[in-house]
């Protein structure tokens, strides 16, 4: 059975970084698509990142330039690094991983970005 498992939520203040990273178990298999998505108290869960397989990247507007996506196919791992972060990145960061018509999601890791 897959699960991810994310790591690297926490508190910082305005401007700082922080790191996840996503493992994923019990695969075999490399992910077409890895990525990142967040859901912040009262919004819907949006995309932060995504990476396949090949290494292409995709980010939101919101993020560009601040965050980078990477990933270790090998490991079946992604992360995301955080720079500049902003009180509005806070929120519940999701790894989730897609192979064919399987979706994956991990648990959720909260980050929190106080002014």
């Amino acid at each position: 059975q897959v699960q991810l498992v994310e790591y690297g939520g926490g508190s910082v203040q305005a401007g700082g970084s922080l790191r996840l990273s996503c493992a994923a178990s019990g695969s075999g298999f490399t992910f077409n698509v890895m990525g990142w998505y967040r859901q912040a108290p009262g919004k819907q869960r949006e995309l932060v990142a995504s990476i396949i397989s090949g290494g292409s990247t995709n980010y939101a507007d919101s993020v560009k330039g601040r965050f980078t996506i990477s990933r270790d196919n090998a490991n079946n791992t992604v992360y995301l690094q955080m720079n500049s972060l902003k009180p509005e990145d806070t929120a519940v960061y999701y790894c989730n991983a897609i192979r064919s018509v399987w979706n994956y999601w991990g648990k959720g890791t909260l980050v929190t970005v106080s002014s």
